[in-house]
């Protein structure tokens, strides 16, 4: 197993918002599933598969992710969401969880809004530490940027690359330049995604659905993934619409550390 040191960063920690995010950790994956589900969809058959310590819950308070509630599935355990962003590293034995379930639209559409955070940022950005992040959709992973710009990771989404997407929560680590600004956002978390919207068109009748997070490389340093309440709906709940869209988060107007990696 890979070992793993404090690297030094340096945190600026910004003062806690009065309403800071609470979760309710839970494996119930019908009341998981009950919380995202929106207009116009029915889901049935909700399973929830991991081999982490806490996999998922209910959140509150969310409004530094981007929107006030929702569900959240990690690769590690729930007590590394909850802010400020107050230690070097948060991390948890395991790899993986996953959320599936079939359904079907009165649409022939599927639209939702989510956020993707990891502890990786930014010092294992196009390290092979990229954890991975689907959003598959009948056997196929419909997370993908706007204009051909690849997938929802780590290595793909960062200060460097796919910036526009990208929201920094920590400083004085490798790969962060200097314009790349601590937004001092309410979770643990080093980095995430702003808020983007997920869309595609649907087979007739039961479609299935599966949020899937681990991690790569090895399972220190948790990854999540926040799912808005309501937000898995028939409809879209944003303008034009594209495989994943740039909704804004005041932009336009998915412990102990052990990493230095050594084998």
């Amino acid at each position: 197993m890979n070992t793993k040191r404090p690297l030094g960063a340096l945190f600026l920690i910004a003062a806690a918002p009065a309403h800071a995010i609470l979760i309710t950790d839970t494996t119930d994956a019908a009341a998981l599933a009950s919380a995202i589900t929106g207009s116009g969809i029915t889901i049935s058959n909700p399973q929830l598969n991991y081999d982490v310590t806490s996999p998922s819950g209910t959140f509150t308070g969310g409004g530094g992710i981007g929107f006030d509630s929702g569900i959240v599935l990690t690769t590690g355990s729930t007590s590394c969401v909850p802010g400020p962003n107050d230690q070097s590293s948060c991390s948890n034995e395991g790899a993986f969880s996953s959320l599936s379930f079939d359904f079907t639209s009165t649409t022939d559409q599927v639209f939702f809004n989510y956020v993707f955070a990891s502890e990786e940022y930014n010092q294992f950005v196009n390290s092979s530490f990229n954890d991975l992040f689907q959003l598959n959709l009948n056997g196929t992973n419909i997370a993908l940027l706007p204009g051909g710009a690849g997938v929802v990771s780590i290595n793909n989404v960062n200060c460097l690359t796919n910036s526009t997407f990208y929201r920094n929560n920590n400083s004085g680590e490798a790969n962060t330049p200097a314009e790349c600004t601590n937004l001092g956002i309410d979770t643990q978390m080093d980095g995430l995604t702003t808020i983007l919207t997920a869309s595609a068109n649907l087979l007739p009748g039961i479609n299935h659905f599966e949020f899937f997070i681990t991690d790569q490389g090895d399972t220190a340093l948790d990854s999540a993934v926040f799912i808005k309440a309501g937000s898995f709906s028939g409809s879209s709940s944003v303008p034009e619409p594209a495989s994943l869209a740039l909704l804004g988060i005041g932009l336009a107007g998915l412990g102990v550390m052990r990493r230095g990696k050594t084998s």
